[in-house]
């Protein structure tokens, strides 16, 4: 009599779901060459739930990166370019009076959809940057007493250039703490320019992609994400490097305790991104900086010859690296 097969285990379960994620990755790093670790954290961030500040100088790929990722998902996507004259009605929508049914009806604006790509985000002013803020955090807007879900899932993906640059507003310390991380792209090593170079002429990059993932799918993700363990000893550490931050006399704010969720579940979908279901210090480790750097506030009296947020970068990391690893 032939034994009837195994059931599927959980890990089994995660293992076929994460396979188009592999492919979704894949399909991005054919247009993203050289250094794929901003591809990878980009995932992590989706997985998570969570929104993305892509910061670099301008001709290095940051828009490049948010457009494909939001092709490559069978979603609604739009796109804002930023300016200095952008209003926050064009941003979340406005109410427009209609004289036939003699009453007002609202349009809604580019944050209704799936991803919205919001290109240079710091070229426009605070009022504006402030409308995303109900949005990124509540995932809804309220316009004239009117709350409007926004779809699920909902991801912003948001370029800047550094602050130091000409006609640039700096995002304040509440709209950076919506952002689950900050990454940068960096300059494409000499074989990755050289292959950028090779392939331009004969290759439409970004035009070439095909859906490989839907809204369902995000969402399945997501949720499987929720499901990959993290011990508690992992816990503690990663609270102790965050209180580290709050009492480090060359930081005069700290990480919030949104920062630490955004940690959490960002290691959690880098370990499912990974093929695991638990996570390990290293996946803390390697997303500190990313998910700290942009939320904490260097003193004005750490001297340093780094910018601003490369002195976040460097504090961020010497606290990790000071903390001692569980067992």
């Amino acid at each position: 009599m032939a034994r009837a097969a195994n059931p599927p285990t959980q890990f089994d379960a995660a293992a076929e779901l994460r396979r188009p994620v592999e492919g979704l990755e894949q399909a991005l790093r054919r247009v993203i060459r050289g250094n794929g670790e901003p591809v990878h954290l980009a995932l992590v961030a989706l997985l998570s739930r969570g929104h993305l500040l892509i910061e670099d100088v301008p001709g290095v790929g940051k828009t490049t990166l948010a457009h494909a990722l939001a092709r490559s998902l069978n979603c609604t996507f739009h796109r804002v370019q930023f300016t200095s004259d952008l209003l926050p009605s064009d941003v979340i929508g406005i109410s427009v009076y209609n004289q036939h049914r003699e009453s007002f009806e609202f349009k809604p604006g580019p944050v209704f959809a799936n991803v919205l790509l919001a290109d240079e985000i710091n070229r426009t002013t605070p009022k504006t940057q402030s409308a995303l803020l109900e949005a990124m955090n509540e995932r809804q807007v309220t316009i004239d007493n009117t709350t409007y879900r926004l779809p699920e899932p909902f991801m912003v993906i948001a370029t800047q250039n550094p602050i130091e640059h000409h006609g640039t507003y700096p995002l304040p310390e509440s709209q950076l703490d919506r952002f689950l991380m900050r990454i940068r792209m960096g300059y494409p090593g000499w074989d990755g320019e050289r292959e950028i170079l090779r392939t331009t002429e004969s290759w439409d990059g970004i035009e070439s992609l095909q859906p490989v993932a839907t809204a369902e799918q995000i969402r399945e993700w997501q949720e499987a994400v929720r499901e990959v363990r993290v011990d508690e000893a992992l816990v503690n550490y990663m609270l102790a490097f965050v209180a580290k931050t709050r009492e480090h006399e060359n930081l005069d704010l700290g990480v919030s305790p949104r920062g630490s969720q955004a940690l959490y579940r960002g290691a959690q979908a880098l370990a499912f991104l990974e093929g695991r279901s638990y996570s390990i210090p290293d996946d803390f480790k390697r997303l500190a900086v990313p998910v700290f750097a942009h939320r904490v506030v260097v003193s004005s009296r750490y001297a340093s010859t780094l910018k601003r947020s490369e002195q976040a970068e460097a504090l961020v990391q010497e606290i990790v690296e000071g903390t001692e690893v569980p067992l």
